[in-house]
């Protein structure tokens, strides 16, 4: 293992923000109680395949697998009471569909899978096993790993985004300190899937005790390297990131895979070691809490499907102090509106804010601040001018869909525009217009094809009855000629019969 010799490649903006960090790094890991009810979230075209009043043990399979949803799984033993709508948190403040589980208080489990180890020739196997068992990207993206490990281009290097940039959010902070191995196993486990030559850990240098903790655990390891990297939002963006390690530039448009390099997130990696050495499905996950009112902020390890409320009363939470729940960061997170909300998959944080942070939107003063700090090196200005004039393509022309909506315009707007929304918006919006644009070139094709078969038909049908007028005239002619031959033939036995008569006179 070689640590620190990396070369670091500074990417474009960024902004130095307090962490927040030590707040919740006081105290180790904590396993919450099971709640008495469990709200699992029933991913989009997921085909659920258990029936209300099922019983369930922790681990058995509630949805069909496919190659796009991985599974969703029961986080304790107990009895489904509804499939329906409940409350999750969400930009869109929509009810989703949930499995609800009444546990028992057995926490029975089913029996785990066979081991797996990633070799050349069960490649295919390992994918379906990280689809089987639920791996999603655990970082805030929840994007199926599977899919992401599953790719034809060569892979050199795989990189542990172990950054974690955004200020108050510790899980993967703790989880390095105390279950360094584990990350370390991970990080080999998806190398050996994708083949790839070496494995880059980047953490920033504000996380020592995590440093510490990574680099003896990779000391063995010659493929692994530990690289410290600078504290600046946001240098756990995926783009980011891959360009303090290597040098390299995601283009617009394109993929980390394009450039040989793929990026998960280090709960990721421990997950994915979970699913194929161990057989485990991904039911509980690290969720950091702390923030205005928490008195006892930490990082307690919860299972999917928890109420929010339940971690909130067990870090001892004074609801009259904080004026807004967030999940995730304070820039990139999404307010909490329900406390019934359950704990997701993507759930990394639970933030107790002081007080809220969106204030009165004023005019735009062209200042300039919102480009020196965009990290993927955009005109946000002209981008928001766009959002606002309903210029999407323009905007799109801009790159709006390389923003990765870190908030940093947002953070340095002296005149509190709240420019992600605007992008969010545009980016919908131009999304559904694509949306309907393939619909109505569907329509198009459709009728255009039909008119031709149309067309195809009524030519047809034209040939059809041509070639039968044709033989009937046809036959017709033949007729006449045959009449006309019959007419010859009786004129000459006429002839012939007037001349006998004639010479027997």
């Amino acid at each position: 293992m070689n640590a620190n010799r990396q070369k670091i490649t500074p990417f474009h903006g960024g902004l130095h923000l307090d962490g927040h960090k030590q707040v919740s790094t006081q105290t180790p890991i904590a396993t919450l109680p099971v709640p008495r009810q469990l709200h699992l979230l029933v991913p989009n075209n997921a085909e659920v395949k258990i029936k209300i009043g099922e019983r369930v043990q922790r681990g058995q399979a509630l949805t069909h697998t496919s190659n796009n949803v991985p599974a969703i799984h029961a986080s304790s033993s107990g009895t489904v009471c509804s499939i329906a709508p409940h409350a999750v948190v969400n930009r869109s403040g929509q009810l989703l569909d949930c499995i609800t589980i009444e546990t028992d208080g057995k926490d029975e489990s089913v029996e785990p899978l066979a081991s797996l180890s990633p070799t050349t020739d069960n490649k295919q196997q390992c994918l379906d096993r990280l689809r089987e068992c639920g791996i999603v990207g655990l970082g805030g993206a929840g994007f199926p790993t599977a899919i992401k490990m599953d790719t034809d281009k060569a892979i050199d290097t795989l990189i542990i985004n172990a950054v974690e940039c955004e200020p108050y959010i510790t899980c993967d902070d703790m989880l390095m300190q105390e279950q360094a191995s584990r990350v370390i196993n991970g990080a080999e486990t998806l190398a050996a899937l994708l083949s790839a030559n070496e494995v880059l850990i980047g953490i920033e240098d504000n996380k020592p005790e995590a440093i510490k903790a990574m680099q003896a655990a990779a000391s063995d390891v010659e493929t692994v390297k530990i690289v410290i990297v600078p504290t600046i939002y946001p240098s756990g963006g995926e783009k980011q990131l891959i360009q303090l390690l290597t040098g390299k530039e995601v283009p617009s448009g394109g993929l980390p895979a394009d450039l040989g390099v793929v990026c998960v997130n280090t709960a990721t990696a421990a997950s994915s070691f979970d699913a194929l050495h161990q057989g485990l499905a991904l039911t509980e996950r690290i969720v950091t809490v702390t923030g205005a009112g928490v008195k006892k902020p930490g990082n307690y390890l919860s299972r999917l499907g928890t109420p929010i409320g339940d971690l909130l009363d067990y870090a001892e939470t004074d609801h009259q102090v904080y004026q807004q729940l967030r999940m995730g960061g304070p820039l990139m997170g999404v307010p909490i509106q329900d406390t019934n909300s359950p704990v997701l998959k993507i759930t990394n944080c639970i933030l107790a804010e002081a007080e809220q942070t969106q204030q009165a939107e004023q005019p735009c003063i062209r200042c300039g601040d919102c480009v020196r700090v965009c990290p993927a090196k955009l005109l946000p200005q002209q981008l928001y001018w766009f959002t606002r004039a309903t210029e999407f393509e323009k905007a799109e022309d801009h790159g709006l869909f390389d923003c990765i909506e870190c908030g940093c315009c947002d953070y340095v707007c002296p005149s509190h525009i709240p420019l992600v929304d605007y992008y969010r918006h545009a980016k919908f919006e131009t999304n559904n217009i694509k949306t309907e644009r393939a619909r109505s070139d569907r329509a198009r094709i459709r009728f255009e094809e039909r008119e031709q078969r149309l067309e195809r038909k009524a030519a047809e049908k034209a040939a059809l009855r041509a070639a039968k007028l044709k033989k009937l005239k046809e036959r017709e002619a033949a007729k006449e000629t045959q009449d006309d031959k019959q007419d010859e033939i009786a004129a000459a036995l006429a002839r012939v019969k007037a001349k006998k008569e004639k010479n027997n006179d």
